[in-house]
């Protein structure tokens, strides 16, 4: 028995698509009609445009040409990320899927790009892939990444991303002990010296206490983690000013606090300055997805549109140190650096996108940000 998982032949193959897509065809070929379409990807909100290469391989070697931005480019509200050109029919059915491969992946990096920016530079790790099924754990990881995650938790990251994996302890391994210190000190003895010591501190007393435990007792810890469930936290802010003065008056201010557990954007910017890093679960794993549409804006040369959408074939030009956008028809000039480039030609890829370059681009886009002083319209 097999996981329940839709192969990639399936996917290449159409087979994830929505049943009306099955039927337009029929009537479609029915009726003699297939003409040549511009379509573009766009949504109402703002957002980190990731999973191009996916949609890119989705259409290989099909009879289309594709226009897109560059992965990890912020895209604003009604601006194409990716446009298809060609016979509708030879890409219709595929509609499914191109969404798919970039609803999810890109609300990901999104948030992943809103904790970074919240953080104040502090380190923002990816803890959330228990969340989500383990079929897309890469994908996640890799949204995260390039939306500004420090590190990331899952281990298939190193295998299908060459990424290092980074981590703590569970606290599973406390109890399987019975005992704080000896689990402290087991894990000081067995994990590769080169991991970080970051002791998990609250398991069966407070924090306070058990911080206080740990830099007593156990020869190396680098940081201590807290980890306590929003229904038990109280006032975070007060737990966390405590261990750190727990750990200050000690002499132990090279302890770095990191804080993980239900976080949210709010949670973050109260405590940024106090906490060294932050594990964030589900709302970057579990984000909700950003909400494009494929829409057809072009029919054999003549502008059409749907209620609520503009007609015509378009092109984005960024102006860089004012951070703003104009759109214009595809062949027409503005004021910045256009951003939609040709990616596929008649089903040819002409070019995919690199992990780290994509997110040198959001870490760009950040300190730009930042500079202008824009980070609110970007936090909320």
């Amino acid at each position: 028995m097999r996981f329940l998982i839709v192969s990639e032949e399936d996917i290449r193959a159409g087979l994830t698509t929505d049943k009306y897509f099955l039927w337009t065809e029929q009537v479609l070929k029915s009726k003699g009609v297939n003409p040549r379409v511009v379509a573009e990807v766009t949504t109402s909100s703002w957002g980190i445009f990731v999973g191009i290469n996916d949609v890119l391989k989705l259409l290989e070697g099909k009879p289309v040409d594709v226009y897109a931005m560059p992965e990890g480019c912020l895209f604003f509200p009604h601006e194409p990320v990716v446009t298809i050109v060609g016979r509708y029919l030879d890409f219709a059915r595929f509609e499914t899927a191109i969404l798919g491969f970039i609803c999810h992946p890109s609300a990901v990096a999104t948030q992943a790009f809103k904790f970074k920016l919240a953080s104040g530079g502090k380190r923002i790790l990816s803890f959330g892939t228990r969340r989500m099924h383990p079929a897309i754990s890469a994908v996640i990881e890799r949204s995260a990444y390039i939306g500004g995650c420090d590190g990331v938790s899952n281990v298939s990251a190193e295998k299908y991303l060459g990424i290092e994996s980074v981590g703590t302890m569970p606290h599973a391994l406390i109890i399987c002990f019975g005992d704080q210190v000896k689990a402290w000190r087991a894990y000081n003895e067995v994990v590769d010296e080169r991991v970080p010591r970051i002791m998990l501190i609250d398991t069966y007393y407070d924090e306070k206490t058990e911080a206080i435990l740990a830099i007593e007792n156990v020869e190396r810890v680098d940081g201590v983690r807290l980890d306590t469930p929003s229904s038990r936290r109280g006032n975070m802010r007060k737990i966390v000013e405590e261990v750190r003065w727990e750990l200050d008056i000690r002499g132990r201010r090279d302890v770095k606090i990191v804080v993980s557990g239900g976080l949210s954007l709010k949670d973050v910017m109260e405590l940024r300055d106090l906490v060294d890093a932050f594990g964030v679960g589900t709302a970057i794993a579990g984000a909700k997805p950003i909400d494009f549409a494929l829409d057809i804006v072009e029919r054999e040369g003549n502008f059409v549109a749907k209620r609520g959408k503009r007609g015509g074939m378009k092109q984005v030009y960024r102006v860089w140190e004012e951070f703003r956008d104009n759109v214009t028809l595809f062949n027409e000039k503005a004021e910045g650096e256009p951003l939609i480039q040709k990616v596929m030609e008649n089903g040819k890829i002409l070019k995919t996108f690199d992990m780290k370059e994509a997110r040198d681009l959001v870490l760009r886009q950040m300190e730009i940000i930042r500079s202008l002083g824009i980070e609110e319209r970007f936090l909320k």
